[in-house]
């Protein structure tokens, strides 16, 4: 294997703007990098613009797969204290170029049943994940890639997202007997949602929640007619569950859900160390593709941050495990 091609690759791609919905660029220059490495290459449309790609030399019985959007703002890579610096060199650029040179030593070493699927739109509601799941390659196992730091994921935690409406009547604030504050309903739900005996799971611990946007009101003399606040739960059961829960809000606000992504429990290998971790993945969308595994190099405490880096030697690690784990589920699929 050619470590400095792993970084080369890494570097290059994290070069490209790519946060989601401007992936078009990234997109057609890596799907020509693949060509030259001798793959197929499938591109899947997911909109006018922006595409899946499946890499492939046969049929595949594992497949290696991240995406390859960003979150913003966009910047540029550089090398600096053995680490990549630079927008998605850990989220998953870092990781995508980790999948590529993992199949290509299993290639070298006269084992193509390893296929690449790199999507889209992983960071914003997971289109591309869910077009390649009605255009699956048949493969037994899907090793799917995010920040874990070279551990694998035996499990983690899904995602249910709800808006809480509340409503009111406009008044002149100095006759409140005449109004109905929305905003005190919304804040009289959320005190009762701050009290609620949220569900619990022995491997993902207790489901916890962020009360993320809130808005209401319309002047500071009027009373407020509508309120609304979106809350996310991290969640270790299913989303009904908590959606169950929220009917003690009744009668003071609505509930709109708006993203429920399941849990997931995941395949394990012997003599890799093990992790659950707190947020979602495309996992879930990608179900047709084979059992799923997690696994990837960096850390997701510096992911999405204005210094996101990865560490160079976790990289050269990160594709000999790949190499490794490859191996174990070609023996075990055998």
């Amino acid at each position: 294997m050619d470590s400095l091609s792993t970084v080369a690759l890494t570097r290059a791609l994290v070069d490209i703007d790519s946060t989601t919905g401007r992936e078009g660029e990234a997109g057609r220059w890596l799907a020509g990098e693949l060509r030259r490495r001798g793959y197929r290459v499938t591109e899947q449309p997911v909109d006018a613009s922006r595409f899946n790609i499946v890499a492939t030399r046969t049929a595949p019985v594992v497949v290696f797969s991240t995406h390859f959007d960003c979150v913003p703002p966009f910047f540029p890579s550089r090398e600096e204290g053995g680490r990549i610096y630079g927008r998605g060199s850990c989220d998953a650029k870092g990781v995508l170029a980790a999948q590529v040179a993992a199949a290509d030593a299993l290639h070298a070493r006269g084992d193509d049943r390893v296929g690449l699927l790199f999507v889209v739109g992983e960071e914003r509601g997971s289109d591309g994940a869910r077009l390649a799941n009605t255009r699956p390659a048949g493969a037994r196992f899907l090793i799917n890639g995010e920040p874990t730091d070279n551990r694998l994921g035996l499990a983690t935690r899904g995602s249910y997202r709800v808006k809480l409406r509340a409503a009111g009547r406009a008044a002149h604030s100095s006759f409140p007997e005449l109004g109905e504050s929305a905003i005190e309903k919304l804040i009289e739900a959320l005190g009762i949602l701050r009290k609620l005996d949220l569900p619990d799971d022995h491997l993902l611990g207790r489901t916890h929640y962020t009360v993320g946007l809130i808005a209401g009101g319309v002047a500071p003399n009027v009373i407020p007619p509508s309120a609304e606040a979106e809350v996310l739960f991290r969640t270790v059961t299913p989303g009904r569950i908590i959606r169950d829960l929220l009917s003690r809000l009744d009668g003071l606000v609505t509930v709109e859900e708006m993203v429920d992504v399941p849990p997931v429990t995941m395949e394990s290998v012997p003599g890799f160390d093990t992790a659950v971790f707190p947020y979602t993945t495309d996992i879930p969308y990608l179900s047709a593709w084979g059992r799923p595994l997690l696994f990837g190099p960096g850390s997701i405490h510096v992911a999405h941050t204005d210094h996101e880096f990865i560490e160079i030697a976790e990289l050269h690690a990160a594709v000999e495990a790949y190499v490794g784990l490859a191996k174990g589920l070609l023996t075990r699929a055998a």
